[in-house]
């Protein structure tokens, strides 16, 4: 089965039918919204033997059947055991696409035993039989399909369904439908937390919350104003072999390291040259471990207990993400392509995709340690960091593309004297780029590919832009004229 989104599904026609068809896929589940895409490819599908439903009470296009009627027909009872003959721990229940943030989006394998694994994480994070779930997550995705969902069936909780995410609605829905445990992304919290403070913020029962990509100090605030909420943070990928909760409620941490975990899931942090885009290798050519407060590679031992499926129909990108010859000859791990830290006390933190760090003026420069500081700014409302490249130099400099807060405007002035003293000089941008939205997926996670590939150029970009000018103390409009003089050399980054 594959389940296809407005986001994924745009993609896959920029691949065609024919990556779905190398999924081996026989079924493909659509929302009608995508009828233009699905009847695009519908020809090529039918013949690959692939049946295509909407999800939905009527179907707009002949040949292809609305699904929630054969839902609503089907019997109470459980279906007949021979249904499930030869099904094994191994075999493929799904493929669910990856979100696309690096790249188009690839197929991921999920076999029965990785469902019911992930599906049981709720459970291990305390979730009850009379506990309500409200996810505004899309399904099409693992953290709001097998966590959320997949974690109510496990347990025989109540699932809450939101189809879109409203920062205004979230509290109301929460007590309308006497909601107690909330899943959730980190941007999700952050726009929570950007909501106009209210008398009854703290008027719900929700006793937990769950998910990942919680910065700190987002954590801090949505503790503050909302109360004593028990927050379950975890990092996980969906095509990946293993994963961290933070089990002991440590602010900003993804999890701790521990015997079990090691011996259940060999993982380990290695040195990475960002620069060169790949592992630090010693004279024996195995990879070096990071040291304790260090960034590094998080690296997950392939085993029969930690095995990676890789994606469907792709086994040249199923083997990029194979690392080999890490800790001795011979080994092969996963490659998360996640920047991680553990600290003394073995907690693991997130830092950064290996795609999103940059090196500049000889540092690294870890992205998503420059967006928490800048969102501390008054009149920033989101933020997203990037390294664009500039000509003549080392490295990719630092640019940051904003959305104001409602009826705020941009002080220079300002965030240059917030940077100088939160910032090291090398990781405060040079360029900022004022955007009326930020993309993002439909996992709320940031996009930075385009506008990486966009750069900083005046001439090509209506966004309104702004250059750091040290003489001056303050971002100041670029034009046309400072933007040549930089691609020239005449005026230094």
């Amino acid at each position: 089965m594959v389940l296809a989104s407005s986001g994924v599904w745009g993609q896959c026609g920029v691949w065609g039918h024919e990556g779905l068809v190398a999924t081996k896929a026989t079924l493909v589940l659509a929302s009608p919204e995508l009828r233009e895409a699905v009847e695009e490819v519908l020809p090529e599908l039918r013949r690959a033997g692939i049946a295509v439903f909407y999800l939905s009470e009527a179907s707009p296009t002949a040949g292809v059947e609305a699904l929630l009627p054969h839902i609503e027909a089907s019997p109470e009872e459980p279906p007949p055991a021979g249904h499930r003959a030869g099904v094994t721990p191994e075999t493929k229940a799904m493929y669910i696409y990856t979100s696309g943030t690096t790249g188009l989006p690839k197929a991921a394998v999920i076999t029965e035993m990785k469902m019911m694994m992930v599906a049981s994480l709720a459970r291990i994070c305390g979730l009850r039989p009379d506990d309500v779930v409200y996810t505004t997550l899309p399904l099409y995705h693992s953290a709001g399909l097998l966590v959320g969902l997949g974690g109510c069936l496990d347990v025989g909780a109540t699932c809450v369904l939101r189809s879109k995410f409203s920062a205004s609605q979230f509290w109301p829905d929460c007590r309308r439908y006497n909601v107690s445990v909330i899943q959730y992304v980190g941007e999700l919290m952050r726009y929570l937390c950007n909501t106009p403070k209210r008398a009854d913020d703290r008027d719900h029962g929700v006793r937990m919350a769950l998910g990942n990509g919680m910065r700190a100090e987002v954590w801090k605030e949505f503790l503050r104003r909302f109360g004593p909420v028990v927050v379950w943070e975890f990092y996980g990928a969906t095509e990946g072999n293993a994963g961290f909760i933070n089990y002991t409620g440590k602010v900003g941490a993804v999890g701790r390291a521990n015997r079990f975990i090691k011996l259940f899931a060999p993982f380990e942090l290695i040195r990475y040259n960002v620069e060169q885009d790949e592992p630090v290798r010693d004279q024996r050519g195995l990879c070096i471990p990071a040291k304790p407060g260090e960034t590094g590679l998080l690296v997950v031992k392939i085993t029969k207990n930690t095995p990676f499926h890789g994606y469907a129909g792709d086994a040249q990108k199923t083997q990029k993400k194979i690392l080999r010859d890490v800790l001795a000859k011979g080994d092969a791990f996963f490659n998360s392509g996640d920047l991680l830290m553990m600290d003394t006390e073995r907690f693991v933190y997130f830092q950064d995709r290996v795609g999103d760090t940059f090196r500049w003026k000889g540092e690294n420069v870890a992205t998503t340690e420059v967006e928490a500081t800048l969102g501390l700014v008054s009149f920033i409302q989101e933020v997203n960091v990037y390294g664009v490249a500039v000509p003549g130099c080392e490295g990719r400099c630092g640019m940051a593309a904003v959305r104001l807060k409602d009826g705020a405007a941009f002080d220079g002035d300002q965030l240059f004297a917030f940077t100088q003293d939160t910032l090291p000089a090398y990781a405060a941008p040079r360029f900022i780029r004022i955007q009326e939205a930020l993309e993002v997926t439909g996992t709320f996670k940031q996009c930075k590919n385009r506008l990486v590939q966009e750069g900083f150029d005046p001439n090509l970009i209506r966004d309104r832009l702004f250059l750091r000018d040290a003489a001056r103390c303050s971002y100041v409009p670029l034009s046309a004229a400072a933007f040549r003089d930089i691609q020239q050399g005449r005026l230094l980054l």
